[in-house]
């Protein structure tokens, strides 16, 4: 598809929001986000919403609405998410082809996260997400597995005009090995419980307040294990990572129980979401954003870049799971 947010002029966006049943007041800027559109958009006689455009034919109307629907689970359980907005008992609108749902605006700023009390704060709001999460799962949305994560986006990337002729042969043998190292780790893990999970806990998710933090952008929800929403919030060497897990578990304890064997995840996942990342830049580079965002995704360089971040993934999977110190 060439373009696919191509028609969302500001006209065009403010037009559908008052399908919706608001009344716009002409305002609007356009906010960060790569896989859908999002605006703010400013409201008669009320605050600004939130109005975001899901990529065309991306999910089912099935699948956003399971989103909406754990948010609201989510919300009613006073845990600190933004859910869609319903207008009329419907959050999900269909304006000329494209999806739409308007959520209220929340603010915040990044969180700190080389600070242990705020990493101990998301930790309990994640066990609280969590504790939900695990009462039922997805009917709809994706499972993260190694199949959808792993070799659906390697044989798309190898398929794709993006790899350099020269570094194909190893990079393919590259991606060979993390993908074993990554089936070895999910043995020794053993069987984990999948749940509905965020999916993609990273800082820009989190907004914080004074009150403290709040979950933004589910777009990402699927069933997986318990840990993918707690890795992205360690970064640095073994003993940092296991400091900063400490501190998030400290938290995240007191609402769900925590597998120690899902440890042997964190650098699984962590190489699941390098390949999966590399494959989202190249279906998406007919969306004129994606090449203005990530030039240098087309380059040799980053292939060579990616190939020396794998070989470092497969040593580090070999060394085993990541270790508490209490």
């Amino acid at each position: 598809m060439t373009a696919p947010f191509g028609r969302l002029t500001p006209d065009f966006i403010l037009s559908a929001v008052e399908a919706a049943g608001l009344r716009c007041d002409g305002r609007l800027q356009t906010l960060n986000s790569y896989e859908n559109r999002v605006y703010q958009v400013g409201i008669e006689d009320d605050v600004p919403l939130i109005a975001k455009f899901y990529r065309p034919e991306r999910w089912s109307d099935a699948v956003i609405l399971e989103e909406h629907t754990f948010l609201a689970e989510l919300a009613e359980a006073e845990i600190p998410v933004v859910p869609a907005l319903p207008i009329d008992s419907r959050t999900l609108h269909h304006v000329e082809g494209f999806r739409l749902t308007l959520f209220p605006r929340r603010g915040g700023r990044a969180p700190e996260l080389d600070r242990p009390e705020v990493l101990t704060w998301l930790g309990r709001f994640l066990g609280r997400i969590h504790a939900v999460g695990a009462r039922a799962p997805f009917a709809h949305r994706p499972t993260l597995d190694i199949h959808s994560f792993g070799e659906e986006p390697r044989d798309a990337l190898l398929a794709s005009p993006f790899l350099p002729h020269e570094l194909r042969v190893t990079w393919q043998s590259v991606v060979e090995q993390a993908l074993e190292g990554i089936r070895d780790s999910y043995e020794r893990a053993g069987p984990q419980p999948l749940i509905r999970l965020h999916g993609d806990v990273h800082g820009g998710n989190v907004l914080w307040t004074d009150a403290g933090p709040h979950f933004v952008d589910f777009d990402d929800a699927r069933n997986g294990p318990a840990v993918q929403d707690l890795w992205m919030l360690l970064s640095g060497d073994a003993q940092s990572m296991a400091r900063q897990l400490d501190s998030v578990l400290e938290g995240y304890e007191q609402f769900a129980d925590f597998n120690p064997a899902s440890l042997h995840l964190v650098e699984a996942l962590r190489t699941l979401r390098l390949i999966h990342y590399a494959a989202w830049i190249a279906r998406r580079w007919d969306d004129p954003a994606f090449p203005a965002a990530f030039g240098w995704f087309d380059s040799p360089r980053y292939w060579q870049e990616m190939i020396l971040a794998l070989r470092e993934q497969v040593a580090l999977m070999a060394e085993g799971e990541l270790v508490r110190l209490c």
